[in-house]
């Protein structure tokens, strides 16, 4: 941490943060989540805890004329038992809207995953550290600093050589999207390189990501979240969890989409909501799960282990998902003209795939990340897309 005496300590307050839907007082500072706290008390597994806490999407914004920059903080690192630790989380620092500086935190706590299936885990203590950015340019300008998607991050202290003042209104729109660990960030080399940053740059909108590992699920305590978060613009991409966790059948799935949709609706009656589906997955297109992690050859990929031929009797793949999304848009569309359809293979399909192949079977590598955020503010932000205006002129055709 700084020595300097010619710092200026700011209190970190949700007045600088934006991106969360809760904030939790700790011992050593402010804890963003991106879950309520009536939602995560109905969380039921400690994978979902961890994920929704890891501030994918969350940043600090302020203005100021500081050249140096410091903030303070307790992250909570996760590792895998019997794999190397992974780098350290980036947080990155924009001046004026782009990508200046990046910094990490040493040391802090660990979480050590003991088995991958279940997600038990073992916690150890360690100590804050300090991220800190230096030879900004001098002036005034408007700074954000996004904290990493893969760690948590307690926020202790904001320090800097020059007064912090609060952000101004830039009355760009809210979007709000929930999706998986594709959506969370997953293989993204740092926070502003998920696609989700990426597209929300692009349609210069101010995120709200959802996006939680393994646990786009049709929780009716996301929903309930969604409902009650303020947005211009929303969007879900359904699909590949429900499938890789074997977590339901049709007959479930069907009236689940419709429920979540509801909830959400109840919050937002005429906000254009785009329901997107999974990207290409060619070890989910046509196989049920569950999905397996498979360390064969030392590298980890990812298996579905289902049975096709169950297909029949209702058991979920990536195409059937698609089906029953494209079929759930259509009928509610005729009565919600605000409401689209994606196929996510628009946004990463074969052409994708062929040229920018899954590492580990199921996540895109970073160069994936930016094609599906570009293939996404095309379609979506773009002219004739559901987000182009944000007015919530729909036609009715429940298409994107």
């Amino acid at each position: 941490m700084s020595t300097e005496h010619d710092t200026i300590t700011t209190p970190v307050t949700t007045d600088l943060l934006r991106g969360f839907l809760d904030v939790e007082t700790t011992a050593h500072g402010l804890l963003p989540h991106r879950l309520p706290a009536r939602a995560r008390r109905q969380i039921p597994d400690d994978q979902l805890a961890v994920a929704e806490a890891q501030p994918s999407g969350v940043r600090l914004v302020f203005r100021t004329r500081a050249t140096m920059i410091e903030l303070d903080t307790l992250p909570t690192k996760r590792v895998y038992r019997g794999f190397p630790a992974p780098a350290d989380g980036v947080y990155d620092l924009l001046v004026d809207g782009r990508l200046t500086a990046q910094a990490t935190v040493a040391g802090g706590n660990v979480r050590t995953i003991t088995d991958m299936a279940t997600q038990s885990s073992e916690f150890t203590e360690g100590q804050p550290g300090t991220a800190r950015f230096t030879d900004l340019p001098p002036g005034d300008k408007d700074i954000e600093i996004w904290l990493p998607h893969t760690e948590t991050a307690e926020l202790i202290a904001l320090r800097t050589d020059a007064p912090v003042e609060k952000a101004t209104d830039n009355g760009r729109k809210v979007w709000l999207h929930h999706g998986s660990s594709i959506s969370h960030g997953s293989n993204a080399t740092h926070p502003t390189a998920t696609w989700p940053a990426l597209a929300a740059a692009e349609g210069h909108v101010e995120l709200v990501n959802l996006g939680f590992s393994g646990n786009a699920l049709l929780d009716p305590f996301t929903a309930r979240a969604m409902r009650d978060t303020p947005a211009d613009l929303i969007s879900v991409k359904i699909g590949i969890n429900i499938v890789n966790a074997d977590a339901m059948r049709l007959r479930a799935f069907t009236p689940a989409v419709h429920g979540f949709l509801d909830t959400i609706r109840e919050g937002h009656p005429t906000t254009p909501l785009l329901v997107v589906s999974a990207i290409l997955c060619p070890v989910q297109e046509d196989t049920p799960g569950p999905l397996m992690p498979d360390f064969d050859g030392g590298t980890l990929l990812f298996k579905a282990t289902g049975d096709p031929a169950e297909r029949p009797l209702g058991r979920l793949t990536l195409n059937v998902t698609r089906e029953a999304l494209a079929r759930v848009v259509e009928q509610r569309a005729a009565d919600d003209p605000n409401l689209y359809y994606l196929d996510g293979r628009s946004l990463y399909g074969e052409e994708d795939y062929a040229e920018l192949p899954l590492p580990d079977a199921v996540h895109p590598d970073p160069a994936g990340h930016r094609r599906i955020a570009e293939n996404f503010g095309r379609s979506v932000f773009g002219e004739g897309g559901a987000f182009a205006s944000g007015t919530g002129t729909g036609t009715g055709t429940g298409t994107a």
